[in-house]
């Protein structure tokens, strides 16, 4: 990317709107007993499938003692079970419940109601040009 004026305001409008964006979203949880880091190791376990705590640890770009306080805090509150690996007796495998699935679906309908409510806020091409970004947004979130 050349380094324009034009890109560098382009780029410093889209931080600045993705973060506030991201920041109004994250506070319409439905169980305000989570922290955003541990509402993301949900959110990977429901993308990835199970894993091992190291291997959450390098997904979400942690420490691993500080993933295995993580996943302590949500086997407490039932949200996520510890199974014995199929390879490795020295590790566990990390696994998300019923229970926690449930709560990040009824997370995901809550957000985007409220998402849906801004959206309705804009007129028609402002609607068309973010749903032709949306695509190019969800590369950027996995680059």
């Amino acid at each position: 990317m050349l380094e324009t004026p034009d890109n560098t305001a382009a780029v410093n409008s889209l931080r600045s709107g993705v973060m506030r964006l991201s920041r109004r979203l994250k506070h319409q949880r439905v169980d305000e007993s989570l922290s955003p880091t541990e509402m993301s190791v949900l959110g990977t376990l429901a993308r990835c499938g199970s894993a091992t705590p190291g291997e959450l640890a390098r997904k979400e770009h942690v420490q691993p003692p500080s993933m295995t306080r993580i996943v302590a805090l949500l086997e407490a509150k039932g949200l996520v079970r510890l199974d014995p690996h199929p390879e490795d007796r020295r590790q566990k495998v990390v696994t998300q419940t019923e229970r926690a699935e449930a709560m990040l679906e009824e997370s995901r309908r809550k957000r985007n109601v409220w998402l849906a409510e801004l959206v309705g806020q804009l007129d028609e091409d402002e609607w068309a040009t973010l749903r032709a970004a949306a695509p190019v947004l969800e590369k950027l979130a996995h680059l």
